[in-house]
């Protein structure tokens, strides 16, 4: 291989490794219980069990409703002892607007909260990213 196309390899890496760094975001996530099918950007259609209400600080009037993200549970917001599963990650469908006073950036259902977090939390604190 030759060593403009080296450079030219290392340079992509980098930049992939930088663009999925600036999309990161980092806020508090809690849970609410099912049921899951009465929500603010579709009424009664059931979504199924993959998603999360958005608080103000990714609401925008609405248009945040169908946005993917991938959570990854990265520390505690409390006391609880163990409160991420290492290694795992969830991705979830915007779906429902988590009104004032919303304890979290993110109110995941309670089935995606228990992919990467133990629900005896409450609360942790997540790394999110669009996908």
């Amino acid at each position: 291989m030759g060593i403009e196309m080296r450079i030219f390899m290392m340079i992509s890496i980098v930049l992939c490794l930088c663009s999925a760094a600036v999309h990161a975001a980092q806020g508090n996530a809690v849970y609410y219980k099912p049921p899951y099918s009465h929500s603010a950007c579709y009424g009664n259609q059931d979504n199924g069990p993959m998603v999360t209400g958005v608080s103000d600080a990714l609401w925008r009037n609405g248009q945040a409703c169908g946005k993917r993200y991938r959570v990854r549970c990265i520390r505690g917001a409390n006391q609880a002892p163990h409160p991420c599963k290492p290694g795992k990650s969830v991705v979830v469908k915007v779906v429902d607007y988590c009104r004032q006073p919303c304890n979290g950036i993110l109110n995941l259902s309670q089935d995606a909260f228990n992919e990467i977090a133990d629900l005896e939390a409450g609360k942790v604190i997540v790394e999110y990213n669009p996908v």
